[in-house]
C-alpha cells in the first residue's frame, strides 16, 4: 500500500529524512513543508558569508526545491507553515502564502521544526539595528547593514558559537567589535583552563571582550544603539548582534497530543518516535540522551540532526534503526586558532556528581623537527576505570583530527588504554611517532596505575600553603623569564644532587613547562620517599589561566607583562 509521509521543516533534519525516505521507498508520497523560502542551506556557513570568506551567496544553498523535486520526486512546498497537528485524525493544518489555509493528511509524520534565536524580554530589544542570526533572511539583513559605509562599530551579545563566529567575521570586515558575555567565559563547552586560550586569541585580534556582564537594556541614540550592561557600563554601536542562545521552535505543538519537555523540546525515543505512533521528531527541537552521562539534553548541531533524520526515515519506511545519543562533538575557528571538544566537560560532570580525573598535555601538531609545528593544548577527562568521558583541544593545527579520534574512541566505549594502542598515520609533516592522542593515553594510564600523581592548578590553589613546597624543575633561564610566585627552582637534571633542599615532611608540588619534565621529577622524588604531585599542563597552562606570575630581570622582581589579562573591576579582557 502506498504510504503518505509529511515532513515539517527542512534544513539538516527534514531534508535528510526526505532524501533518505525516497531512497528506501520509491513509491511513497512525500510532502515537505518549509515555512521559509529555503529548504536546505548551510546554516553553519552563514557567518562566513557575512565576513566575506564565502563570496557567493549561492554557495550556501545545499539543495533547492526544484532539485529536490526533480531528483527525489518530493512535493516541496515552501512558504508553507504548519500551524496545527491533529494526531487523532492524522492531519496537519497548513498556512500557505500561495494556497491560504488548508488541511493535509498523513500516514507518517516527521517533525523537524528546528530552533529559533532566543530574544530576551528587555527594554529596547525591538530596535531595528538589533539583529539575530538563524537563517538566510537574517544573513541578508546583517550583511546589508555591515555593507553600509556608516557602520563602523558592532556589539555582539553572547559568547556561544554564533556570537564568537560573528565577532570574528565582523572584525575581519574591519568593524570595531565588542563581545559581551554574561557568564564568566565564552564558549561554554570549554573548561576555564582551555577557554582562556580562545579569549586571548579574540583579544589579540582586536575584539574587546567583556565577561561576566550581561545586558539589561537598549536605547536608540540617533542612528546608533546604546547597550547598558548589568554593571551599568554603556556601549554604543551601529549594529548589535544578539546571540544569547536558541529555543526549540515548537509553539505550534502546544495543545497537541505530542509531549514536550520542560524547555519545550519534543520528547522522542531511540527510534526518534514521539509518544504518538507514526509521529517522529528530529533535529534541534528534540530532547536527546547524552551519550556520556546518560542524562537528557538538547544539542542543536547539524551532525546529530542529519543522523536523526536518516533514522526517522528508516523507521517510517519500516526498518529498525536507532539513535544511541549525542556526544556534542564540536569545533570552532577563532581567527588563527581552533577549539574543539567532545563528550562531557568538568562543569557537566560536577553537575551530575560524576567523579573524574583530568590530564593536560601540550604536544606539537607534528614532528617538532619538521618546519611549521605548533603546540596543541589537549585535555583528557576520564574516570577511575579508564573510561574516557570527554576531551578538549585548542591549537593552530591538528586539533580537529585529535578530537575526532578521541570522539571515535568514546563512541566505541573505549578507554585510555585504547588511546595508547591506536595506530595513527605518521610522517613528520603530519604527526609524531607517538601521536598526541597516544601521549594523552600514556599520561592518563600512568595516573590510573599509580605511576604518576597529578593535580590541576585549580586544585593547587586550594592547598594549604604551609603544607607543601612548590618546585619549578625547568632550567634557570626559563625560571628567570617567569615562574609561579613562591616556587623554588631546582632543574630536573640537578634534582638528584639537590634533594637535601626539600622537606620530606611536606608535600612536594613540581611543575615544568608542559608536564613532561615534571613527570620525570615526580618519578625521581617518589622513589626517594617523597610525597609528590605534578601539576598537569605545567607553566603553559598556568600562563593561560592568568595565575600570579613573577618575572625577575637583573635582580629586580616584577610582574610578567602578559599579552592578556583580566581587569578585576571591569572584567574586560585586555
Amino acid at each position: 500500500m502506498k504510504k503518505k509521509v509529511v515532513i515539517v521543516g527542512g534544513v539538516a533534519g527534514g531534508a535528510s529524512a526526505a532524501a533518505r525516505l525516497r531512497r528506501l521507498d520509491e513509491h511513497a508520497e512525500i510532502i515537505l513543508f518549509e515555512r521559509g523560502d529555503y529548504i536546505s542551506y548551510a546554516n553553519c556557513g552563514l557567518p562566513y558569508y557575512i565576513g566575506g570568506t564565502i563570496k557567493e551567496r549561492s554557495r550556501l544553498m545545499v539543495q533547492t526545491p526544484d532539485a529536490m523535486r526533480s531528483r527525489f520526486a518530493i512535493d516541496v512546498r515552501t512558504n508553507s507553515e504548519v500551524i496545527n497537528i491533529d494526531t487523532e485524525k492524522k492531519c496537519v493544518t497548513v498556512r500557505s502564502k500561495e494556497k491560504g489555509e488548508y488541511v493535509e493528511s498523513y500516514d507518517h509524520l516527521i517533525l523537524s521544526p528546528g530552533s529559533k534565536a532566543f530574544v530576551p524580554n528587555i527594554p529596547g530589544v525591538d530596535n531595528e539595528r538589533i539583529l539575530t542570526l538563524r537563517n538566510i533572511h537574517d544573513t541578508d539583513k546583517i550583511k546589508h547593514y555591515a555593507d553600509r559605509n556608516d557602520v563602523a562599530d558592532a556589539i555582539v551579545i553572547g559568547g556561544g558559537f554564533i556570537g564568537v563566529e560573528m565577532a570574528e567575521n565582523l572584525r575581519e570586515r574591519g568593524l570595531n567589535v565588542t563581545l559581551t558575555e554574561a557568564a564568566p567565559h565564552v564558549l561554554a563547552f570549554l573548561d576555564r583552563d582551555m577557554v582562556a586560550l580562545v579569549e586571548k586569541e579574540l583579544a589579540g585580534n582586536g575584539v574587546e571582550l567583556i565577561l561576566n556582564d550581561g545586558v539589561k537594556s537598549f536605547a536608540s541614540i540617533g542612528n546608533r544603539v546604546e547597550a547598558t550592561l548589568s554593571s551599568n557600563r554603556k556601549l554604543i554601536a551601529d549594529i548589535i548582534i544578539l546571540a544569547v542562545g536558541v529555543v526549540p521552535d515548537t509553539d505550534f505543538l502546544k495543545g497537541s497530543e505530542i509531549k514536550l519537555g520542560v524547555r519545550g523540546h519534543i520528547l522522542a525515543n531511540e527510534k526518534m518516535e514521539t509518544n504518538v505512533k507514526d509521529v517522529y521528531a528530529v533535529g534541534d527541537a528534540v530532547e536527546v540522551v547524552d551519550f556520556v552521562t546518560g542524562s537528557k539534553t538538547a544539542i542543536p548541531l547539524a551532525g546529530p540532526a542529519n543522523k536523526q533524520g536518516r533514522i526517522a526515515a528508516d523507521n517510517a519506511a519500516g526498518f529498525d534503526s536507532r539513535y544511541k545519543g549525542s556526544q556534542g562533538t564540536n569545533i570552532i575557528k577563532v581567527f588563527g586558532l581552533t577549539a574543539a571538544g567532545t563528550g562531557a566537560n568538568e562543569k557537566a560532570l560536577k553537575a551530575k556528581g560524576i567523579p573524574y580525573k583530568v590530564i593536560i598535555i601540550h604536544p606539537s601538531s607534528h614532528a617538532s623537527y619538521y618546519p611549521g609545528a605548533t603546540p596543541i593544548t589537549l585535555k583528557l577527562i576520564f574516570n577511575d576505570e579508564g573510561k574516557i568521558l570527554g576531551a578538549q583541544g585548542v591549537g593552530r593545527d591538528g586539533v580537529d583530527k585529535r578530537i575526532d579520534v578521541i570522539s571515535t574512541v568514546i563512541r566505541l566505549k573505549g578507554t585510555v588504554n585504547d588511546l595508547t594502542e591506536l595506530e595513527t598515520a605518521y610522517a613528520p609533516p603530519y604527526s609524531s611517532a607517538k601521536d598526541p592522542v597516544n601521549m594523552a593515553g600514556f599520561v592518563a594510564q600512568n595516573v590510573l596505575m599509580g605511576r604518576s600523581h597529578v593535580i590541576t592548578w585549580e586544585e593547587f590553589k586550594g592547598m594549604d600553603k604551609d603544607g607543601y613546597m612548590l618546585v619549578d624543575v625547568r632550567t634557570e633561564v626559563e625560571y628567570g623569564k617567569g615562574h609561579i610566585e613562591g616556587a623554588i627552582n631546582i632543574p630536573v637534571d640537578s634534582l638528584r644532587s639537590r634533594m637535601n633542599e626539600l622537606d620530606k615532611d611536606k608535600t612536594i608540588i613540581v611543575y615544568c613547562q608542559v608536564g613532561l619534565r615534571g613527570y620525570f621529577a615526580e618519578r625521581i622524588l617518589a622513589q626517594h620517599g617523597f610525597k609528590v604531585f605534578n601539576v598537569t599542563g605545567g607553566y603553559r597552562t598556568a600562563s593561560a589561566l592568568n595565575f600570579n606570575l613573577e618575572i625577575k630581570s637583573g635582580g629586580d622582581t616584577g610582574r610578567e607583562a602578559s599579552s592578556v589579562s583580566i581587569d578585576p573591576d571591569t572584567q574586560v579582557v585586555k
